[in-house]
């Protein structure tokens, strides 16, 4: 399993720290399996971009918390189980030329009305050398919570 056993209450308590408007850490989730490692290296090599040195994920949340919560009113419990479904062992690597991004593979009952398949987002050189998971992003969700 790519996340740590208390990376629901890392992930929560900067989100909860961010929603009243206090500065967060960057905190170690987990770690990406080596068949998500190698996938995203492969993807790196391809374009001539710098390797991921490191399997870790780290997480701050800022940018995520901005977009999910505060822009499409979802809810901190929503960001967790979205977090943890595009994390998940079965996540497999999303082929995309401008980002490096995990897609879920089963999908999920959002309780808006949706299924889901939920994106993770990272971004590969600030927390040099781990992952950041800059953002999550909730793909198929056409009716959104109500603000």
């Amino acid at each position: 399993m790519p996340l740590f056993e208390n990376a629901e209450y890392l992930i929560r308590a900067n989100l909860e720290q961010l929603a009243s408007n206090s500065r967060v850490r960057a905190v170690e989730i987990g770690r990406l399996t080596a068949k998500q490692f190698e996938a995203i290296n492969r993807q790196k090599e391809a374009q001539d971009l710098p390797l991921l040195e490191d399997p870790g994920i780290v997480f701050i949340g800022s940018h995520a918390y901005r977009s999910r919560v505060i822009r499409d009113g979802y809810t901190i419990d929503d960001m967790v189980l979205q977090i943890k479904a595009a994390l998940a062992a079965t996540s497999i690597w999303k082929s995309a030329t401008r980002m490096t991004a995990l897609r879920s593979t089963i999908g999920r009952d959002d309780g808006y009305g949706n299924e889901i398949f939920d994106e993770a987002i990272f971004e590969l050189t600030a927390r040099k050398p781990k992952a950041e998971l800059y953002s999550i992003i909730p793909k198929g969700d056409k009716n959104k919570p109500k603000k």
